[in-house]
């Protein structure tokens, strides 16, 4: 249960879809970004800059983000520590009642 995750430039992918988070440096995954531009799967959210991630989700959509993937799964763990955090406010309130 992860939410909205900002993924850059006002850009938000729902975290429980994304499968991976990767480099896009190697062959192989320029190679599944060319797949996913032929199948129309290919979502380029960089605004221009250079690509610095691939989202990867159960769709099969691949998703080009100039933020680093280091950041964005920061992003996911804060989003999973907020609902949380907010799971547990809500069950002490329950049972207060």
């Amino acid at each position: 249960m992860y939410g909205l995750i900002n993924i850059g430039f006002g850009n938000v992918v729902v975290g429980d879809r994304v499968i991976a988070i990767v480099n896009p440096g190697s062959q192989p995954l320029k190679r599944l970004r060319d797949v996913a531009e032929q199948q129309g799967k290919l979502l380029e959210v960089n605004h221009g800059r250079k690509t610095r991630a691939f989202i990867i989700t159960d769709s099969g959509h691949v998703i080009a983000s100039a933020i680093q993937p280091e950041t964005i799964t920061s992003r996911f763990f804060q989003s999973f520590y907020d609902i949380e955090k907010a799971l547990e406010r809500i069950r002490k309130e329950a049972f207060n009642e």
